[in-house]
């Protein structure tokens, strides 16, 4: 049986059993190419369907806007040399339309009895997927930090689940007390930000570790191939899997390559049900020599594989729009834009400290929001 699509319902299985997401991601274009719209939703569709083959309760998108999120400038990710991020932010920006993509397929997802997901990759994102009704968010690692979209997200009354790879646990806790100021529905994700992530390095010791200190529902964002590692986090106590989905791990883009096939998805759902129906196949599970060994890493690390990710990744505050100097900041002035890392302002997490303030200069349309520009530069002067 499907799980409910309500908020109340889809936290209850976070909180009392094991909520498998399909992570589709991008996975709907195969080609280097452009496509046309109408062949992604066609290719989307074809995932739903495989999802809900598997026994997926939930099958996730990442919905982009590069107005808001990616900067006009030349970078590239590590884990996919394909295009430059400005490019590709906004390859998907123009191929997922609201009206001819991301409504069609939340209706055939809601049709078709599974929950529709996608991680909005900025504010702007998320007031789109609110319109075309989503019910439950999802922030990747990238943004746990973009309190300009946090923000948002929070004031919706919609459970939030965020992963936690290239952070440190001090950074957790800092995205989530800001998220718990206004809700306590809140999931919190294992992950470690390698594609594909060697299973012996995914530390799934870190469970026990988010378990005892973060006292919420605790999952695992999984970017290894194989599931040994899934079967041992739903062991040790996860109730929230998610991992990349795609049709064929030789399809062309980011995440095919970390992706699960659909036969797998069978596999792993069989799987998790099976444990959930026996403590025996738990423990069997747990005295496995890959159990122990995974389980014994429980300090949460920033490894060195995923610190190259963060300044491409991480999000500095920007002018939304031209602001006169003498303006009081307002939230719907700012944006949280990547890649922090090339951009000189003051990082996203300060969103909170820069609400209110006065600029002192003029900043244009995504002009950093620095330090210089703000009144409480001159406070702190006086003082």
């Amino acid at each position: 049986m499907k799980t409910q699509n309500t908020p109340e319902a889809i936290w209850d299985k976070m909180v009392n059993g094991v909520f498998v997401i399909a992570e589709a991601g991008k996975n709907f274009m195969h080609t280097e190419e452009e496509r046309p719209v109408a062949e992604y939703l066609q290719n989307a569709k074809q995932l739903v369907d495989e999802a809900i083959a598997g026994g997926a309760d939930a099958i996730k998108f990442q919905t982009h806007r590069v107005e808001d999120e990616q900067l006009n400038l030349d970078v590239t990710s590590p884990h996919f040399k394909g295009s430059d991020r400005y490019s590709w932010v906004t390859r998907n920006t123009n191929s997922t339309p609201k009206e001819d993509f991301w409504k069609p397929l939340k209706a055939y997802c809601d049709e078709k009895g599974i929950i529709f997901m996608s991680t909005p990759m900025s504010r702007k994102a998320a007031e789109l997927l609110d319109e075309v009704g989503v019910n439950v968010w999802k922030v990747g690692s990238g943004d746990i930090l973009d309190f300009v979209c946090l923000d948002y997200l929070r004031n919706s009354g919609k459970p939030i689940i965020f992963s936690t790879g290239m952070s440190t646990l001090e950074e957790a806790d800092k995205a989530l007390a800001f998220i718990k100021e206004k809700t306590d529905k809140v999931c919190i994700l294992h992950c470690v930000s390698k594609y594909p992530c060697p299973p012996e390095e995914l530390r799934l010791g870190t469970l026990q570790t988010y378990k005892e200190h973060f006292n919420q529902p605790i999952g695992f964002s999984d970017h290894s191939i194989g599931l040994d590692p899934d079967m041992v986090a739903v062991a040790a106590g996860a109730t929230v899997i998610e991992k990349h989905f795609s049709m064929s791990r030789e399809l062309w883009g980011a995440d095919h390559k970390v992706s699960m096939t659909p036969q797998e998805l069978k596999d792993m759902v069989a799987g998790i049900n099976e444990i959930l129906a026996s403590d025996e196949k738990r423990a069997e599970i747990l005295a496995t020599d890959y159990a122990k060994a995974a389980l014994s890493e429980s300090e949460k690390t920033l490894q060195e594989g995923e610190a190259v990710f963060r300044p491409l990744f991480r999000k500095a505050l920007m002018a939304g729009q031209d602001i006169p100097a003498g303006t009081t900041i307002t939230s719907e002035m700012l944006y949280a834009m990547r890649p922090q890392g090339f951009i000189n302002g003051l990082p996203s997490e300060e969103y909170s400290n820069v609400i209110g303030k006065t600029l002192t200069q003029d900043l244009k349309r995504f002009d950093p929001i620095t330090a210089e520009a703000l009144e409480i530069v001159k406070e702190k002067e006086l003082a």
